[in-house]
């Protein structure tokens, strides 16, 4: 719709994750270099743990890009209930039959990553919302983890969700569960520094030739949204329609700050206190 009008060879700020796209700040490198080190270093667990829209999903998303081909990869990206549910979703995910009773399951995933162990394979397990996971579902986990052979491990499980997974997992009753894990990072939000820099980066990133945002236009976008990206995306790309209606070249202050008392009316964004930004 704006990309002609503005120079731009696609939309910069889609909401949907896009490994391409990925502005490289300091947590969003950090995260990934411990997704990285899970992968290299056959860890049981890694966790990575952020607020909504904060770019979890992309970094797996890039993280399957280069993975080795002899790897295969599980993605549960839904939030299995109970022991039995929570297997047939891992046997799904890695294509292989799921109508069984749980013992006949249990036994015939042993077999699958002995046989891939075998053949030199290895097998990697990611579930993303995965704070919606009851604590006997995470006990399950454990359990599966513990198939392997001698100093190998078969079965490397890769959690990714909420903050909320982040509190369950120091709760007392899954003390186990917690020690298990060999790398976690929690991503927080960016800084009002970094949202400019970010604003910028994708846009040049789409052929942008000279900054689009104003320094005021970035600074109203870092305060109301708290520097969430997906937020930031949302922002962003309705400014951009909003300066195409216009015809206004450059994006301002006004502008954004148009967008978001529309987004206010209709309840979608609510201005948090600055507090709540990363420190610069």
């Amino acid at each position: 719709m704006y990309e002609a009008f503005y120079g731009l060879r696609e939309k910069p700020f889609s909401i949907l994750p896009d490994p391409e796209l990925i502005y490289w700040g300091p947590n969003h490198r950090l995260a990934y270099a411990m997704l990285e080190f899970g992968v290299m270093n056959s860890a049981g667990f890694t966790v990575i743990t952020g607020e909504i829209g904060s770019g979890k999903t992309t970094l797996v998303r890039r993280l399957l890009r280069g993975l080795d081909p002899n790897i295969n990869v599980g993605l549960i990206s839904n939030t299995p209930h109970g022991r039995k549910e929570l297997l047939q979703w891992v046997m799904m995910s890695l294509n292989q039959p799921f109508d069984e009773k749980y013992s006949v399951l249990f036994f015939k995933f042993q077999q699958y990553l002995r046989e891939q162990y075998t053949s030199n394979r290895r097998t990697i397990l990611i579930i993303d919302e995965a704070q919606n996971l009851q604590p006997d579902a995470l006990e399950t986990l454990r359990m599966l983890s513990n198939i392997n052979a001698d100093k190998d491990q078969f079965l490397q499980l890769i959690l990714v969700g909420q903050p909320q997974l982040k509190e369950l997992l120091c709760t007392p009753q899954l003390v186990q569960f917690a020690q298990r894990i060999s790398a976690d990072f929690h991503l927080k939000s960016l800084s009002t520094s970094e949202v400019t820099q970010y604003i910028d980066y994708r846009l040049k990133a789409v052929g942008a030739s000279s900054p689009l945002f104003s320094n005021e236009a970035c600074a109203a976008v870092a305060q109301a949204s708290g520097g969430i990206p997906r937020k930031i995306n949302i922002l962003c790309d309705t400014a951009l329609v909003y300066g195409f209606a216009t015809q206004t070249k450059g994006v301002t202050q006004e502008i954004v700050n148009l967008v978001i008392a529309d987004k206010q009316d209709f309840g979608i964004f609510s201005q948090p206190r600055s507090a709540s930004l990363g420190k610069e």
